[in-house]
């Protein structure tokens, strides 16, 4: 821990005079600053947040700066306005004011930690706002510690993990909304005075209706690859808020927390509460340069094993949902293989023995193998895969229980219950949620993995479902007042339990699948490797989810599986090409029943997954660049992903719909070196010859000036045609 004052000397913090005995931190990453006011014996006060800025540009700020926010407004005193925080102190006082004490920095983990120590201006309540800054990435994360040294408790009623004011303009804000199966639809809107939320209240998924993360766009309607773009990526599982208050003054004023409704939290004499993390980037690339550095951040510093290549899977789900038995099973797993795939996954309906798993409306908790379905059992399915030269992976939902199960009939006390009410029960009928702020079921859940683990240590892969919100507000383990504690404790015990899995078991992979696309957040990614997308695999509305998704996660990170068709949820009939192209943006997987499949379907998913290995690198750890969205309704979507040395490329291009004579845009590229030499070669041709520019050399100038012109249809046999069309193309440096 060092010292403000040695800051000073080493310049770890530049201080300039901004107002007598000013104090200015400058916490800057290689592109962005933010500058912050610490003067001791006031409130902290932000000045900047923006483009990197030099010594000139901070020995300006004398005279030139007009915002001088508080960076952590709490309540009170000029009550009128929003605050990130609200207490009432073991008084019943509700007012608080904050004043700079110290200021401390420390190296962790290669990263500056900057703690700005503040306290009330009568009361023992301290408040440190941290912010954290990676060498190397454009990304800035803060959060907050509450300490009470009162004599009684102290009532956090809002409790914020950071404040940011935008300087109002022609600012908009992109924002992520949807429902089961319609996951990350996009949303790009000007702000105007007023207050825009954005929440989530399900308790244990929080990426279904809406996402915790935002763009703003300082320079209006938002572009992908210029503009002045600030996005903030709130990094918790759990129920959250994110508002805008555009008030009568120059500023759009961010807040972004913990949903504080029906939580507010009771903070004994000398505990401390830690909020999450709010991550916070800037980029004059526009949107794509701010999802860039939110991709190369998270790949390396929060999703687990983010630099490890994800292997291609053939999951069971969809293929025969749960009518699960040996022979089908490694039937699957040699389909994969044959196709060259890599690991099979055996989806629900494995497990239960007093209550056997053959619907979705028992035996959940209930982890035991059914030996009627699986005589062999996992050892079984194990040694079929390894003959089979592939890695197997099982489906799980620890968090859930079904009323059908034994152990619910054994402790009932394990699930979240409100007294005096009836039992709410979701999915089947059954299902409910087993409470996790108690540390008992902390322990079962830890041992329905620890234990499949430990028997089966060859166990390569998990899927980790969660399939019920909390459905009524109690804790048959939290005291009676503390029940506002369960949505925060909830995720806490998970957060626990989950330490203890990856401590003992590092290298599986999992998969955070809730519903589909309900655990697609920054929060939970540390202790996983993936999330699933969405149970929707229509590859027409995956263009769009996964567009949307992509602005705050990167494809390493987003599964995406061919599905049979007719699709099984929109029961639209799409062609394996165009299944197979849309799949290869994200972490390639298979959706479906190989045996289902004719020679020719299953021709094109081999040849997928054999040039999805080529590209795999390029797409799992590359720069992406957005290039026309779907939402912009042109009738073609397209996004490319280019290595950091710009040596090797490749180029996603879907129709989007399909009318006579119509006129789509050429689309120019981005990202590659104006100066290299590309070759051109396109994967998954099903032509009958190939492209004209097949094989041909281009500039990186002109790609990105002009692109290719790509054609609208197929040179296939006429009974091949259909009305959808895509084309991959790789872009190689020629040396």
């Amino acid at each position: 821990m060092k010292s403000f004052s040695y800051l000073l000397l080493t310049g770890l913090i530049s201080i300039t005079p901004f107002a007598l005995n000013a104090e200015l931190i400058n916490l800057s990453t290689p592109k962005t600053s933010l500058v912050l006011d610490a003067t001791k014996g006031q409130p902290l006060r932000i000045l900047h947040y923006g483009d990197k800025l030099n010594k000139q540009d901070m020995d300006g700020f004398r005279t030139s700066t007009s915002v001088h926010h508080e960076a952590y407004p709490a309540y009170g005193i000029y009550p009128q306005g929003e605050a990130a925080l609200s207490v009432t102190h073991s008084d019943g006082n509700r007012t608080t004011q904050l004043e700079v004490i110290d200021v401390e920095t420390e190296e962790i983990d290669g990263a500056t930690v900057t703690k700005v120590k503040m306290k009330d201006k009568f009361y023992p309540f301290e408040v440190n706002v941290n912010y954290k800054v990676r060498p190397n990435y454009d990304v800035i994360e803060t959060w907050v510690d509450l300490t009470n040294n009162e004599k009684g408790n102290v009532t956090l009623n809002r409790f914020m993990s950071g404040y940011l004011p935008i300087r109002y303009g022609n600012v908009w804000l992109s924002s992520l909304y949807g429902t089961w199966a319609n996951e990350a639809e996009l949303t790009e809107e000007p702000l105007s005075h007023g207050v825009k939320m954005i929440k989530n209240k399900d308790g244990v998924r929080n990426s279904h209706t809406a996402h915790g993360e935002v763009m703003f766009s300082l320079d209006g309607k938002p572009q992908e690859n210029t503009g002045r773009i600030i996005g903030a990526a709130l990094c918790y599982p759990g129920n959250y808020k994110l508002f805008v208050d555009t008030d009568d003054s120059d500023f759009h004023h961010f807040f972004a927390g913990i949903n504080e409704e029906n939580s507010e939290y009771h903070l004994k004499k000398g505990e401390t509460f830690t909020t999450p993390e709010l991550a916070l980037t800037y980029s004059e690339e526009g949107l794509s340069g701010a999802s860039r550095n939110f991709h190369k951040w998270g790949r390396d510093n929060r999703l687990h094993a983010g630099n490890k290549e994800r292997k291609v899977l053939l999951n069971s789900w969809e293929g025969v949902y749960f009518d699960i038995n040996e022979p089908v099973m490694a039937g699957m797993m040699e389909d994969i293989a044959s196709m060259g795939g890599e690991l099979f996954v055996m989806d629900d309906g494995w497990f239960g023995d007093k209550y056997p798993r053959n619907v979705d409306n028992s035996s959940l908790g209930d982890w035991v193998v059914d030996k009627n379905k699986l005589p062999q059992g996992i050892n079984g399915l194990l040694e079929t895969a390894k003959k089979n030269g592939v890695s197997f992976g099982i489906w799980i939902e620890p968090e859930m229980a079904n009323t059908v199960s034994e152990l619910y009939e054994k402790h009932p006390e394990y699930i979240v219950k409100a007294p005096n009410r009836p039992v709410i029960e979701g999915r089947g009928g059954t299902q409910v949620v087993l409470d996790l702020s108690n540390p008992k079921v902390q322990d079962i859940v830890f041992e329905v993995v620890d234990t499949l683990m430990t028997k089966y240590p060859e166990i390569d892969y998990i899927k980790w479902d969660a399939n019920a919100p909390i459905m009524e507000h109690g804790s048959q383990y939290l005291s009676a007042d503390n029940q506002s504690h369960l949505y925060i404790d909830y995720h806490k015990g998970l957060m626990k339990t989950l330490d203890r899995i990856r401590e003992a078991h590092p290298d599986v992979t999992i998969q955070a699948c809730a519903s589909g696309g309900g655990r697609a957040n920054w929060g939970i990614l540390p202790w996983f490797d993936e999330f699933w997308t969405s149970d929707n695999n229509d590859a027409l509305q995956r263009v769009y989810m996964q567009w949307g998704t992509s602005y705050f996660f990167p494809a390493i990170a987003m599964a995406s599986h061919i599905s049979a068709s007719p699709n099984h949820q929109t029961f639209r009939r799409i062609p394996t090409k165009f299944r197979a192209d849309v799949a290869m943006s994200g972490r390639l997987g298979l959706e479906m029943q190989p045996k289902d499949m004719n020679d020719e379907d299953r021709a094109i998913c081999k040849q997928a997954i054999e040039d999805y290995k080529k590209i795999r690198p390029i797409v799992q750890f590359g720069d992406l660049y957005r290039l026309q969205s779907p939402f912009d309704k042109k009738g073609v979507a397209s996004l490319m992903y280019v290595t950091p040395e710009k040596e090797d490329a490749v180029f996603f291009w879907w129709k989007t719909e399909t009318f006579m004579n119509q006129q789509l845009p050429r689309i120019p590229m981005a990202g590659l070196d104006p100066e290299k030499e590309y070759v051109v070669t396109e994967l998954n041709r099903i032509d009958n010859e190939p492209l004209p520019f097949e094989g041909k050399k281009f500039t990186g100038k002109f790609l990105m000036s002009n692109g290719l012109e790509i054609p609208l249809t197929y040179k296939v046999d006429y009974h091949k045609n259909t009305d959808f069309a895509s084309r991959v193309l790789r872009l190689t440096e020629t040396k």
